[in-house]
């Protein structure tokens, strides 16, 4: 029979509990804008029954746990989407440097619009490339016009700059997703290593009492998005509370050791690719920025230098190979047009540049006057080459700039298509886990109320036993 004594005992655990129970609804409240912070509440049972006069009787209530609202399911699809969302995100930045580094304008190309008007920076590549063959053409209507000589050298050096600078500018792109690269690698190790104190920690915390450790759960699920932002992770349940990781089938982490590293690996052509240190294994990532740098720099944007160094080359092949059939105004010849190999070395012959005269734009040594060679050399400008996919060079750079173009703006439709699944489940764990301050206000008001209630039982059972003992004087 529980007596007096027994109800004081039970409105003493009631106030314990209710207390807890506000405790935990203010720990709510206070991470209410603390976006890596999943609701918690205070999991009570009722206590044991005692026997009574009239058949057995509660004895109160008490807490059980501090549980977290959390869906193991949708963390997993969330983490899963992140890596998506960083390689995507990695990618655009990346083809976005490239777009820059072109100098063109990519997205009308892109979207269909005539390569004409979609091209027409006055500072561009395709601009460069009109300019000259468009001096080819002045300088045919009037082959021994100094001007016009001078024209097609200033137009010709302004044509090779352009390509330098564009070779210059991949170069350095190449060394900054290089450093990204690296970057990331750092970022994904020290990540690795966090997550594995935090199994240690979490382990420690919950030695007898799994699912304690709350708040160290929270920190670790932070460090695994965010690692999974920059590299694909695959996540294992562990023992006691900890989590096993992998990259690419390789072990990083094993509860609280660290199993592996990533490191940066150069495979031989100065493009940096990712490899487990111990494992000695190049892995094949499959999202994350990690991903998205690497894919961007090696497929899109390799072939966009490529395809633009292939261009200077056709360039210095062609003009070439028509002006040496021709004729200085002195009746010389010999000379090439351009020297070099491709877009970082094109220049103009500065034999010619001396000497504007030595272009051998007459068909005939004996007639400086002669337009036959220069005539070919501006045609050469609609002329469809082998070595381009038969097209001429403008219509090969068009192509090039639109295929760079198209790239983007598959990422950017990507992008947009992403948000939307990122953000739909985003909302359904902030309306399971997250932390509505209507409902922890909520919540506060009832324990209050029932810890006002224990307070008064407690004082009615002292005012009980208050008579039960003045019946002893």
């Amino acid at each position: 029979m529980p007596g007096l004594f027994g109800i004081l005992s039970l409105g003493s655990r009631s106030l314990q509990t209710q207390q807890s129970g506000i405790e935990v609804a203010g720990h709510n409240i206070a991470n209410a804008n603390n976006t890596g912070y999943t609701r918690q509440r205070l999991l009570v049972q009722a206590t044991s029954q005692a026997g009574g006069q009239y058949g057995s009787i509660g004895t109160g209530i008490e807490g059980v746990a501090v549980q977290q609202l959390r869906d193991v399911l949708l963390d997993a699809q969330i983490t899963s989407e992140t890596s998506i969302s960083g390689s995507l995100d990695a990618q655009q930045t990346a083809l976005q440097q490239a777009q820059a580094s072109l100098g063109e304008q990519l997205d009308r190309l892109a979207s269909g619009t005539d390569s004409t008007n979609a091209i027409g920076n006055t500072h561009s590549l395709s601009t460069g490339l009109s300019d000259l063959f468009n001096a080819f053409q002045t300088l045919a209507n009037d082959p021994t016009s100094p001007s016009a000589r001078q024209s097609v050298l200033l137009k010709a050096q302004s044509l090779g700059g352009q390509f330098n600078q564009i070779k210059t500018r991949f170069d350095e792109l190449d060394k900054q997703l290089n450093q990204s690269v690296g970057s990331d690698v750092q970022s994904a190790n020290q990540l690795m290593s966090d997550i594995a104190k935090l199994n240690g920690q979490i382990t420690a915390n919950e030695a007898g009492d799994p699912g304690s450790a709350n708040d160290l759960r929270d920190l670790r699920e932070q460090k695994l998005e965010a690692l999974a932002k920059i590299v694909k992770v695959d996540v294992a349940n562990g023992s006691n509370g900890a989590v096993d990781l992998s990259i690419g089938g390789v072990s990083m982490v094993s509860g609280k050791s660290v199993a592996d590293t990533l490191q940066t690996v150069d495979p031989g052509n100065g493009r940096l690719l990712v490899q487990a240190a111990g494992a000695g294994t190049t892995l094949n990532m499959t999202g994350g920025s990690l991903h998205g740098t690497i894919d961007a720099r090696d497929s899109a944007i390799a072939n966009t230098e490529s395809q633009v160094n292939a261009l200077a080359a056709a360039m210095i092949k062609e003009v070439n190979a028509v002006h040496a059939t021709g004729f200085s105004q002195g009746g010389t010849s010999g000379n090439d047009f351009f020297t070099g190999t491709g877009a970082g070395n094109i220049a103009v012959n500065n034999a010619l540049v001396v000497n504007p005269s030595l272009i051998q734009a007459s068909g005939d040594a004996t007639a400086a006057g002669n337009n036959k060679v220069a005539l070919a050399l501006a045609q050469l400008g609609t002329k469809p080459f082998a070595s381009l996919g038969n097209q001429s060079f403008a219509q090969n750079y068009s192509a090039t700039v639109a295929s760079l173009g198209s790239s983007l703006n598959t990422v950017n439709n990507q992008i947009g298509d992403q948000g939307v699944v990122t953000q739909m489940l985003k909302a359904q764990r902030d309306s399971s886990s997250g932390v509505s301050l209507d409902e922890e206000m909520t919540d506060l008001t009832r324990y209050q109320k029932a810890y006002q209630a224990s307070a008064r039982l407690i004082n009615t059972i002292d005012d009980l036993l208050d008579v039960a003992l003045s019946l002893k004087r």
